[in-house]
């Protein structure tokens, strides 16, 4: 089960900007903290207030000896640090995790609402075993000469990663989750019917959750004044109020993540754009029913899917697939 409270990298965040905040409330320069505790590189403090460097307990409680930091602060700040440090306990939480879904479960973790828009795909958190197997063999064809994957990092892994990712979704203090689904992902183009028709099902089970709202723009529906989203992005709330709100950027082979407010608030207000040009969650879920049934050789999910939902990866275990490997 992945773990409720915040990651480490996201407590090294939050302890990062909380000691760049008391240096610059004490006067300091970086150049004058380095000297006054005496640290050999200069790149040290650099790495601590950009959460980039696991944090040691005693250099930690030096700087807010240096900043005169308040003694409820002091030893909030020095629990974080403990949390910041844990990497391997948090880690075998997510026994099959590789490194490419890392960071995303990294930021996952401790959200109380994710809000995801995807252009080409159905969003990670969503996906079945087989439409992510597709995804991945597919983009692993491209990337065969690159050198990027890990030993042992095979197509399986990747798959199973991303469904341990999944159960965020379904367990007790799972967090609000909205997502804008784009007509493409689920075209004929994205699978074979059968992988279509179970990433359709599985949409359907996910869209009567309580927590989880889904949007499918259809592919000839303006955005805004005939915006073109032109990446994939996450908006992630997390539900300490003083862990900044981060955004992550999908750019296809690479990554990006910023908690830059002026970043965040643009793609905040594309997202409601993106919201009011697609169909309502009801809607969807009719839209997602009929595209069922329209699928050769296929029978659409019962209207039943309107009711409680099975849960898809209690799906998964009984019909014994790939989640518990």
């Amino acid at each position: 089960m992945p773990p409720a409270g915040p990651s480490p990298i996201l407590r090294r965040r939050r302890l990062g900007t909380e000691l760049r905040r008391l240096r610059e409330a004490a006067g300091l320069t970086g150049e004058q903290v380095i000297e006054r505790i005496g640290w050999a590189s200069a790149s040290k403090l650099s790495r601590l207030e950009n959460g980039r460097s696991r944090p040691d307990p005693d250099d930690v409680a030096s700087l807010l000896d240096l900043y005169d930091a308040p003694t409820e602060l002091h030893e909030e700040l020095l629990g974080i640090t403990r949390e910041a440090g844990d990497m391997r306990g948090w880690l075998k939480r997510y026994p099959v995790m590789t490194q490419q879904q890392r960071s995303f479960a990294e930021l996952e973790a401790g959200c109380a609402e994710i809000r995801e828009y995807n252009p080409v795909l159905v969003p990670g958190l969503l996906q079945t075993p087989g439409y992510a197997r597709l995804r991945i063999v597919s983009a692993r064809l491209v990337e065969s000469g690159a050198g990027d994957t890990e030993p042992g990092d095979t197509p399986e892994t990747e798959v199973a990663a991303r469904l341990a990712r999944q159960s965020l979704l379904t367990r007790p203090d799972a967090p609000r989750y909205t997502a804008v689904l784009e007509e493409a992902a689920l075209g004929r183009r994205a699978g074979p019917p059968e992988v279509l028709r179970e990433q359709l099902v599985q949409l359907c089970e996910l869209a009567v959750l309580p927590n989880v709202t889904l949007h499918l723009l259809p592919w000839d529906t303006p955005v805004g004044e005939w915006y073109l989203p032109p990446t994939a992005f996450s908006v992630y709330r997390f539900a300490d109020p003083l862990d900044p709100e981060t955004l992550a950027i999908e750019g296809g082979f690479t990554n990006a993540m910023s908690t830059e407010a002026n970043a965040l608030n643009s793609y905040k207000v594309v997202f409601e754009w993106l919201c009011s040009a697609a169909l309502s969650a009801s809607d969807t879920l009719s839209w997602l029913i009929e595209a069922t049934g329209r699928l050769p050789g296929t029978a659409g999910p019962s209207t039943a899917a309107h009711g409680p939902a099975t849960a898809p990866a209690q799906r998964r275990r009984q019909s014994g697939r790939l989640t518990d490997r």
